[in-house]
């Protein structure tokens, strides 16, 4: 056997070199490649944020002009902010749309920043190093001189037909995102164009790499949000093709408590998770309505106990602990009528703070401690919907320190009896992990960690 002190340096895994050298690959291929596009995959908390914050600071000290395509109005906000607390001198542009209904369309804390112009109208923002919009908003953009390069941001989670109605607004661009989370969301069906080349309701990044599937391709190796408790599972049933580590080893983390266990369900699966990282509190089976009230009620329980005992965390962020409090904690859903009952439940606790939302509206976010409503607890049956491995993969990944699973018993039962009726379509790539092994997965590694309860 080899000991220890004689393993070569190199097979030590360092997450900040790996990280910094598949950063200096990506603005390599960005700034000297000469392909049109540079697609890069990003798990959860892997700083794609700040690789897109660089890229666009290196570009624009180049002298490439730059436009930055973000999904919503609240990333576009953040990015410019983000942008300003790291070059202050950098002059920004963030497009807007008209404020028809007198709020404000941008975020008034961009006012403030002398960098910073604000315009409905581009030709105002022309000549400025960086302009940063919708893909909506830079869809009616007409009449203005092309910009040398695009960086977009959540490439994933933009509809193909989004990128088309912008692709004539730049000659080269970087494509960020992350492709284990949420498709793209369409508010019509979607089946007559399955399976075709030009497929509007695909990603953005699976049509790009369809029609050039000689783009250079990177990822970034590591996450610097999940703990070493979460990395493993979350990129092996997620993330098979494209792995990645934590950013911290195990004992880097610590989530700890004040106050004493009262021996129930709800703080029982607390310390578990403490612990391990993860919990499960699993109630009787049962069939019940979407808006399970034991099921709900459990999760408020479970918010409640985690204020109520003082949580401390402490992490490699500050050489001091600090509290967990209820800005620090997240409820999340599959239904925005079940994120509706548990806001009911937790204000009924006295509860206010914890954010409460739905898998699609907790993208991007981050917590030190996430409770989970199981997207099949209670169903009599295993929908597309409830399957869909982004759906999970998002809830799953919120987290720095721990996550806990409310469920009902014999979600198990449910997966193995449920037959693929979903039909198959030709020319449409599987998706894989499918929603059956991913869910499979993570309740096989959840059992470890399960207390029953019956409240």
């Amino acid at each position: 056997m080899t000991p220890a002190s004689s393993v070569p340096e190199a097979a030590v895994f360092d997450p900040s070199a790996e990280a910094g050298r598949a950063t200096d690959r990506i603005l390599h291929d960005t700034l000297h490649g000469d392909a049109r596009g540079v697609v890069v995959d990003s798990p959860p908390g892997a700083g794609k944020s700040t690789l897109v914050v660089r890229a666009a600071r290196e570009l624009a000290a180049a002298g490439r002009p730059l436009m930055v395509v973000a999904q919503t109005n609240a990333q576009v906000d953040d990015l410019v902010l983000r942008l300003a607390a790291k070059d202050p001198e950098l002059p920004v542009g963030r497009l807007h749309s008209h404020a028809g209904d007198g709020t404000a369309p941008y975020d008034r804390a961009l006012d403030a920043l002398d960098n910073v112009r604000t315009s409905a109208k581009a030709a105002d923002l022309a000549g400025l190093d960086v302009v940063i919009s919708t893909a909506a908003k830079w869809a009616h953009v007409q009449g203005v001189e092309p910009w040398g390069h695009a960086i977009v941001d959540e490439a994933y989670q933009m509809r193909s037909d989004a990128l088309l109605a912008v692709a004539g607004l730049f000659e080269r661009a970087l494509f960020v995102g992350d492709p284990g989370q949420l498709d793209p969301f369409s508010i019509v069906g979607s089946e007559q164009w399955a399976g075709l080349s030009y497929d509007p309701s695909a990603s953005a990044v699976s049509t790009l790499l369809a029609h050039n599937p000689g783009l250079p391709q990177h990822r970034l190796p590591v996450s610097w949000r999940l703990p070493a408790s979460a990395a493993p599972l979350v990129s092996d049933a997620f993330y098979p093709y494209t792995p990645f580590r934590s950013g911290t080893g195990h004992g880097d983390r610590r989530l700890s408590f004040g106050v004493p266990a009262d021996g129930s369900g709800p703080d029982r699966v607390i310390d578990e998770a403490a612990v391990a990282g993860w919990g499960l509190l699993e109630l009787p089976a049962r069939h019940t309505p979407r808006t399970d009230p034991e099921a709900v009620g459990a999760v408020a329980l479970v918010v409640r106990r985690l204020l109520d005992r003082g949580g401390v965390t402490h992490s490699e962020l500050s050489p001091d602990p600090a509290p967990l409090t209820a800005g620090r904690i997240a409820v999340g859903t599959a239904h925005r009528d079940q994120a509706a009952a548990v806001r009911t439940a937790l204000a009924g606790l006295g509860v206010t703070d914890v954010t409460v939302d739905t898998a699609n509206r907790l993208q991007g976010r981050e917590y030190d401690v996430t409770v989970i409503l199981h997207p099949l607890s209670g169903r009599p049956d295993a929908t597309a919907f409830h399957l869909e491995t982004g759906r999970l993969c998002v809830l799953a990944s919120r987290h720095r320190h721990a996550c806990i699973v409310v469920c009902r018993e014999g979600v198990g039962d449910l997966l193995d009896e449920h037959p693929s009726t979903e039909p198959v379509q030709l020319g449409v790539s599987i998706k894989f992990p499918d929603g059956w092994e991913a869910n499979h997965a993570v309740l096989s590694h959840l059992s470890e960690h399960r207390v029953r309860w019956r409240p």
